[in-house]
C-alpha cells in the first residue's frame, strides 16, 4: 500500500492510502486547497478519492471536510464524532457501526478497515487498522492520552503510522496554562515521545516494520528528540533502525 503524509502536525493532519489504484484519506485537517494540492503533488487526482475516514472532529482533523461536498466523496465517522461535523451533505455521511462492545469491519471494494476505540477529549474518536489486498496491514493512531492493550491487539502487524506528540518536560516547561498543560498530559490528552516509544516496544518484532512519527507539537516536541526518544527504547530490545525496523518522522 502507497502511504502519503499530506500533513502532520499542530495545524493539520491528513494521510492519504492507496492500495490497488484505490486512495482513501485519514482525516482532512487541513483547507480543501491544501489537501488537493498536496494531492497532485504525490500523483492522485482528488475527484478519485473513494473515501474519508475521520478520527475524530477536532479542527486539526476536519478542517478540510469542504473536499467532499465538492467531489461527492463519502465520509466515515462514528456517531459521536457526526456531533461535532457540520457542512457534509447528508448524502455523504456514513456511521461507523457497533456490535458487541466493537466497530465493526468496514469494506471498501477490498480495502477492509477496523475502526477502533481511542482516549481523547472527544465524543467517539477512534484509530483504524486498514487491511488492503495489495500491501500490509497499515494502523493509524492520532489524538490519544493513553495506548491500551485492546488498542495494542489491533495495532499488531501493522505498518505503523502513530502520534508522538510532545515531550512531557517541553509541555511543562511550556507557556501553556496548567489547565491546558494537565489536558495534553492526561489520559484523554496526546501520546508523548515516551508514551509512542513505549507502545512501539511490546509492537516491533524486529522484522522490518516500518514507523511513521506524526502529529507531533510544533511547540512541545522536536523530530530529532522523538526520533531519539523511539529508537533509544527500540534499542533496549535489541533492534537497530534499518536493519530491524524503518522509522520516517512527519
Amino acid at each position: 500500500m502507497k502511504i502519503d503524509i499530506l500533513a502532520s502536525g499542530s495545524d493539520g493532519n491528513c494521510i492519504a492510502l492507496t492500495s490497488s489504484g484505490k486512495t482513501i484519506l485519514i482525516d482532512v485537517g487541513v483547507a480543501k486547497t491544501k489537501i488537493e494540492k498536496r494531492l497532485l503533488e504525490v500523483g492522485i487526482r482528488p475527484d478519485s478519492i473513494a473515501a474519508i475516514f475521520i478520527t475524530h472532529a477536532h479542527g486539526d482533523h476536519i478542517k478540510g471536510l469542504p473536499l467532499a461536498n465538492k467531489y461527492d466523496i463519502p465520509v466515515w465517522a462514528t456517531d459521536g464524532e457526526w456531533k461535532g461535523i457540520s457542512g457534509v451533505d447528508k448524502r455523504l455521511q456514513r456511521v461507523a457501526e457497533t456490535r458487541f462492545g466493537r466497530y465493526e469491519m468496514i469494506e471498501l471494494d477490498g480495502m477492509h478497515l477496523y475502526p477502533f476505540k481511542t482516549h481523547h477529549d472527544a465524543f467517539e474518536p477512534v484509530g483504524y487498522a486498514i487491511e488492503p489486498d495489495d500491501g500490509p496491514r497499515t494502523c493509524v493512531v492520532f489524538d490519544t492520552g493513553k495506548v491500551d492493550s485492546e488498542m495494542l491487539e489491533m495495532m499488531e502487524g501493522s505498518v505503523y503510522i502513530i502520534e508522538a506528540n510532545h515531550d512531557q518536560d517541553m509541555v511543562r516547561e511550556s507557556n501553556y496554562p496548567l489547565s491546558v498543560q494537565d489536558r495534553v498530559l492526561s489520559d484523554l490528552g496526546h501520546l508523548s515521545n515516551e508514551q509512542t516509544a513505549t507502545a512501539l516496544q511490546k509492537l516491533i518484532k524486529g522484522q522490518g516494520e516500518r514507523i511513521y512519527l506524526t502529529h507531533l507539537s510544533s511547540s512541545n516536541n522536536m523530530p530529532a528528540l522523538a526520533e531519539a526518544t523511539v529508537k533509544a527504547a527500540l534499542r533496549k530490545r535489541g533492534y537497530i533502525e534499518g536493519t530491524h525496523y524503518h522509522l520516517e518522522v512527519v
